[in-house]
């Protein structure tokens, strides 16, 4: 049987949801291992001068404990 522990990170991107996405998953693994997925919970962006300035996710990200 496996330990799954499960946290929540916040990520920003210029590009779009998905670039935050990965930002989030890269910047939980340089001291999460065993990542096993990742689920998208909240979506929003800012906006400046009628454009989207930045995309923003919040995460859940689940790994497993050894």
């Amino acid at each position: 049987m496996a330990v799954l522990k499960v946290i929540e990170v916040l990520a920003n991107s210029d590009e779009s949801w998905e670039q935050a996405t990965k930002n989030a998953v890269a910047h939980a693994s340089k001291s999460v291992k065993n990542i096993r997925s990742v689920y998208l919970n909240e979506q929003s962006a800012s906006v400046k001068d009628g454009k989207i300035d930045e995309y923003r996710v919040n995460v859940k990200i689940t790994f497993e404990v050894k």
